[in-house]
This record gives structure tokens, C-alpha cells and sequence, in this order.
């Protein structure tokens, strides 16, 4: 059975009509509930490679807040003067 082809005006009172459609607005929601999860995983998984690439070169947590330490120091002198 063929498809019935719609004209522009039945197209826009039909985008006008889902737009209004609460199970539109339903869908949506849990769509971007969804995608921001699927992001948070992604951005975990970056964390967790750039990790093991620290962990190679033999840097730890101790050493980078030792640096940051450092850096902050550097930043008050700089300040300072």
C-alpha cells in the first residue's frame, strides 16, 4: 500500500501537533537523561585511559598535587611582586 504524500501545510500541522504532544516531551527527557549519561560514561572512560598513560610514566596523585602546590606558590610570587 502506498504512502500518502503529504502537502507543506499538513507537514507544519503536524510538526505543530507532536510539538504539543506530551508523549513528545516524555521522550525527550529520557533521551537527554540517556545521552547525558552515555557522555558522563564517555568522559570517565577518557579519565580512565589518561590514567593508565599517568600510571605508565610513573606519575601519582601525590605527585601532581605536589605540583600544583608548586604552581601555586609560583602564581603567589608572581603575584606578589
Amino acid at each position: 500500500m502506498a504512502r500518502k504524500v503529504l502537502t507543506d501545510a499538513e507537514v507544519e500541522l503536524e510538526i505543530k501537533r507532536l510539538k504539543e504532544s506530551p508523549m513528545v516531551a516524555l521522550g525527550k527527557v529520557e533521551e537527554r537523561i540517556r545521552c547525558r549519561r552515555r557522555q558522563y560514561m564517555y568522559t570517565l572512560r577518557q579519565y580512565e585511559k589518561r590514567g593508565m598513560e599517568l600510571d605508565a610514566a610513573g606519575v601519582t596523585v601525590e605527585k601532581l598535587l605536589e605540583k600544583e602546590k608548586e604552581l601555586r606558590r609560583a602564581e603567589r610570587a608572581h603575584v606578589e611582586k
